[in-house]
């Protein structure tokens, strides 16, 4: 089995350095956010809006810390809250809030008004990058293929989102009354393993509904900067 997956390993990254496809990762924006939180109305519109730009991921994260305000967030994960604390540490933030939006692991503010996110965006862009290519072997693995690890090393991570809008009617709460659109919603986030610099292979598992996009980000440890995203 271990020289199987070697094997594969060889063959997609065959030539050494990684190729054309390598050489752009998207920018990776985050919006941490709560249907039950009346200061994030309009941050789903910001989302949709980077969304539709060339070479940007969009991501919404719902965090269940404002639920005892009424209403229960349908598509909050304590992994999700646990994300973004390890962002609140690395930022040296005294708290969790929303609506944030975390760019790239390397900025973060507070998600409206919508042009800041757009020059967060841009400056993110603008900063080195040298990704390590990431392959996809079917729906079953991926590897991480050679580059520079941060001090401390890197995490991967799948991240499995759902590509359409989502309308959420809110009947309680702060926001009750309100219907929140929701964009490219996260539903499973999974840690795959460490990465050291070094090619590497990691089993991909099941998606927990069906319909999902699938993207792997390899980032700096403990909300480290993004070194690399790539969809299956």
């Amino acid at each position: 089995m271990r020289k199987a997956a070697l094997l594969w390993l060889a063959i997609a990254f065959a030539g050494g350095a990684a190729g054309p496809a390598a050489a752009r990762s998207p920018v990776v924006v985050e919006l941490y956010t709560s249907q039950g939180c009346s200061s994030c109305a309009g941050s789903g519109q910001v989302i949709a809006d980077l969304a539709d730009k060339p070479h940007v991921l969009a991501l919404t994260f719902g965090v269940d810390y404002w639920d005892y305000l009424g209403w229960r967030d349908t598509f909050a994960k304590p992994e999700f809250v646990e994300r973004q604390r390890a962002y609140m540490s690395r930022f040296a933030l005294r708290e969790v809030y929303t609506p944030q939006l975390v760019v790239d692991g390397r900025l973060q503010a507070a998600a409206l008004p919508a042009d800041k996110a757009e020059k967060l965006v841009r400056d993110a862009a603008r900063a080195p990058h040298d990704p390590p290519d990431i392959a996809f072997s079917g729906t079953s693995r991926v590897a991480v293929g050679t580059g520079r690890a941060p001090r401390g090393g890197a995490d991967v991570w799948l991240v499995r989102y759902d590509p359409h809008d989502q309308s959420v009617a809110v009947k309680s709460g702060e926001t009750r009354g309100q219907t929140v659109v929701e964009h490219n919603v996260v539903r499973q986030l999974v840690r795959l393993g460490g990465w050291a610099g070094r090619p590497k292979s990691y089993r991909i598992p099941p998606a927990e509904a069906d319909g999902l996009d699938t993207v792997v980000i390899v980032q700096g440890a403990h909300g480290g900067r993004i070194i690399a995203a790539k969809g299956d």
